[in-house]
């Protein structure tokens, strides 16, 4: 019974002094802050902004100063489905991410309550704002765009908070069921269409090309034809002349031989070519003028030399003229 009465005293002594070290650990831990390098820590004394600290090893003084932590690191919204009213009045469920980051601890701890909660009202009633002007057709096809104009109006509006809006991206877009089967078929005509487009192009090139080997095949036929037309006239070119050359050089050979012939000569050919010409069975003939005027002089020549002395046949009769015999 002693012993528990002196535990019991010795336990009333120590709680006070468990007490106390519990106060002081406590104090201490508020006032030795180690901030982290993503994080920043925004100081009240008595009330009013003072700094913002970090990152490092910190003091605050406890009861004069409050310290509030910031996350400085980029963040995330998870945006869900929001229903918007496109311009030409079609109703879509669009559901998109909204990226961030605090650029500005004192503004985001004085200026907005709870910056996350406010950047996810504005972003829903900066969508349904934006949809509103633009039509279905582009809502559907210009998702860059949009993200682009969200992103810029957002971060018009969240600036004054001390926060950067990085990136918008939307997510899904669900158009309703009727819309859905309109594009559908819409989807599916525009196909048949490209398809007749690309027949019908093809086509036209098969044509054209068709068209390009025709021409290719008529030039090159003509070319063929001019060529050989140029190789036959320049073979006959050089067949004439060749004729020409064999003649001119007959024509001298001729002239070679004849030019000591005399007339007596000359006469004695014409009357055989008038041998030959009488044998023949026509009954009218044409003498040159120059054939007549020779026989003439020959004839003359003749009377003066040979018409004097006549000679006889062996049977007594005198041999007649041979030129008056071919005269005759």
């Amino acid at each position: 019974m002693d012993e528990l009465l002196n535990f019991l005293a010795n336990e009333g002594q120590a709680i006070p002094i468990i007490i106390v070290v519990l106060v002081i650990f406590s104090i201490l831990r508020g006032t030795i802050r180690a901030v982290k390098e993503y994080e920043r820590v925004v100081i009240f004394f008595i009330g009013r902004f003072s700094t913002v600290r970090g990152p490092g090893l910190t003091f605050v003084l406890p009861i004069v100063e409050q310290a509030f932590e910031v996350d400085m690191r980029e963040h995330f919204l998870d945006i869900p489905q929001q229903t918007a009213i496109t311009k030409d009045n079609a109703s879509i469920g669009i559901d998109f991410l909204v990226y961030y980051r605090i650029t500005n601890p004192e503004l985001a701890t004085t200026k907005v309550e709870n910056p996350v909660s406010a950047t996810a009202n504005i972003a829903t009633t900066t969508l349904r704002a934006v949809i509103g002007d633009i039509v279905l057709d582009d809502v559907l096809s210009k998702r860059e765009q949009i993200n682009d104009i969200l992103r810029v109006k957002l971060d018009e509006t969240t600036e004054r908070w001390g926060m950067k809006i990085t990136t918008v991206e939307i997510r899904e877009i669900d158009p309703p069921a009727a819309i859905q089967e309109s594009m559908n078929r819409q989807m599916s005509a525009e196909r048949d269409r490209r398809a007749e487009v690309t027949r019908a192009e093809g086509e036209k090139q098969a044509a054209i090309a068709r068209a390009e080997g025709q021409k290719q095949s008529a030039i090159l036929e003509a070319e063929g034809r001019k060529q050989a037309q140029i190789l036959e006239a320049e073979g006959e070119k050089l067949s004439q002349e060749l004729r020409a050359q064999g003649y001119a050089k007959a024509l001298g050979a001729i002239y070679l031989q004849a030019k000591d012939i005399d007339t007596k000569t000359m006469a004695l050919q014409y009357m055989e070519m008038l041998e030959r010409v009488g044998s023949s069975p026509s009954t009218k003939f044409v003498i040159p003028m120059e054939l007549t005027s020779m026989i003439q002089n020959f004839v003359g020549n003749m009377s003066m030399g040979n018409v004097a002395t006549p000679s006889s046949n062996g049977n007594g009769k005198h041999e007649s003229d041979p030129v008056k015999q071919i005269a005759e």
